[in-house]
């Protein structure tokens, strides 16, 4: 690690001075309401809390209930914190609430990019050798069309490979048409599509020890994010073919079904198997939650993860690696690595209201679980369970054992990712930080 006086790592400033940044954010975000209310300043974080945990009682009312109990509840939902703002306001409070808010995210992120300012865990290896007889399945119908508009088919073509468009008129078998390509000769596969599409290619590739190439030309692309790979320009991606460098990733398991993201079990997964939620989204899901929140169609999972185990789950989500913290500002809702050999495992319990109000706390409160661990065990109360794995629907005999195949994708991708992400180290260990803020050097944790 570099010394405090260094100027590595991001934006050529070193972890020491991020490190100070973070103390001196952190203190801010203490003084700042103390300067500006005095003791005071307590009843007012207080009011917010009071204010957020309405709000989590207005949102559960909206979605657990039908009738006057629902309009109360999506009332509840905007009028609470909207009251804890106006009177904020009147009081002259909001403009240091809201200063406060902000350094302590400031120093939340300064502290978890000190600690660790390396690049990604999964270090790249240079290709030595271009593939011969590359081969690329496209989705014209994913992203809106993102394989025409972007001109990928005749961009591929013009960078030696073989091209195979899905036919919007019939069902294809996609694990086939990869399997035929290898039994052709084809020494890479890729995909331009979304993720579901991803996945069913990438088991075969690493079935046969091929190299893999992410086109990000679906419509979320959450596997190429966390690739660092540029969604906005798919065709970017193919320069992974001739000028690339190999990453070696993990893939995760859903009984006998690959997944690159994440398999849903529970409240998303049962809404999504009904026939109109295609057409009527929001609709379908707010005719369908109250019944499995609180009903007779709640799915009543567990599951064991590792040595834990987890009773009266409405959702649970296992994904392939575990996900940044929802409250992570540096990057919300991302992995920070591949290749960790771990699943993330996040459960929802929420039975009442106030098992809701106490959704503030956090996973503190019980009702919101996060862990990690190499295997998880799906169990439900019927036969099967319905499962959402990368964005689509199937069926599985329960109990469904997940787990993770760690290495098991060898991906291909540009020398220049810009938006490769980093280690942040997690929640931040404020100890080592101060030291480091002080002394100039890093601590091992």
């Amino acid at each position: 690690m570099p010394s405090g006086g260094s100027t590595g790592g991001r934006g050529g400033v070193g972890p020491a001075a991020r490190a100070r940044l973070a103390v001196l954010a952190l203190l801010g975000s203490i003084l700042v309401p103390l300067v500006a209310a005095g003791l005071r300043s307590v009843l007012w974080a207080l009011a917010g809390i009071a204010g957020l945990a309405l709000a989590a009682v207005g949102v559960w009312w909206a979605l657990a209930h039908t009738g006057v109990l629902r309009v109360l509840g999506a009332a509840l939902s905007v009028v609470a914190p909207v009251a804890v703002l106006v009177l904020y306001a009147s009081y002259g409070m909001l403009g240091p609430a809201l200063l406060s808010l902000g350094l302590w995210l400031l120093a939340l992120t300064a502290a978890r990019t000190a600690l660790a300012p390396g690049p990604t865990a999964a270090s790249p290896q240079a290709v030595v050798e271009a593939p011969r007889t590359p081969w690329v399945l496209m989705n014209p119908r994913s992203g809106g069309g993102k394989v025409d508009r972007f001109g990928l088919v005749e961009k591929a073509r013009a960078a030696g490979c073989r091209v195979v468009l899905l036919d919007a008129g019939r069902h294809q078998d996609v694990t086939a048409l990869a399997r035929q390509a290898v039994a052709e000769g084809a020494d890479l596969l890729a995909v331009a599509g979304g993720d579901g599409t991803q996945a069913l290619v990438a088991e075969v590739a690493a079935d046969h020890g091929l190299p893999f190439v992410v086109i990000p030309a679906g419509t979320r692309n959450h596997f190429a994010l966390d690739l660092g790979l540029d969604r906005d320009d798919p065709a970017a991606a193919l320069e992974a073919l001739t000028h690339g460098v190999e990453l070696r990733i993990d893939l995760g398991f859903a009984a006998d079904r690959v997944f690159v993201n994440n398999a849903s079990f529970g409240m998303y997964a049962s809404v999504v198997t009904d026939p109109a939620y295609r057409d009527a989204k929001a609709r379908t899901a707010l005719r369908t939650l109250p019944g499995l929140l609180t009903g007779e169609d709640a799915p009543g999972l567990r599951a064991q993860a590792g040595g834990t185990r987890l009773d009266e789950l409405q959702a649970l989500l296992v994904s392939n690696n575990p996900y940044g913290r929802a409250v992570d500002a540096a990057s919300p809702g991302r992995r920070e690595r591949l290749d960790s050999g771990l699943l993330g495992v996040v459960g929802v319990r929420v039975g009442n209201t106030a098992q809701a109000a106490r959704l503030v706390g956090g996973p503190r409160s019980g009702g919101l679980v996060r862990l990690n661990a190499g295997e998880v065990v799906v169990e439900a109360d019927t036969g099967t369970v319905p499962v959402g794995i990368d964005g689509e629907h199937v069926v599985l005999p329960s109990p469904v054992v997940c787990r993770s195949a760690p290495g098991a994708l060898r991906v291909r991708v540009p020398r220049h990712r810009p938006h490769a992400p980093r280690v942040s180290g997690g929640a931040p260990d404020w100890p080592r930080v101060a030291r480091l803020a002080l002394g100039g050097r890093t601590v091992p944790g």
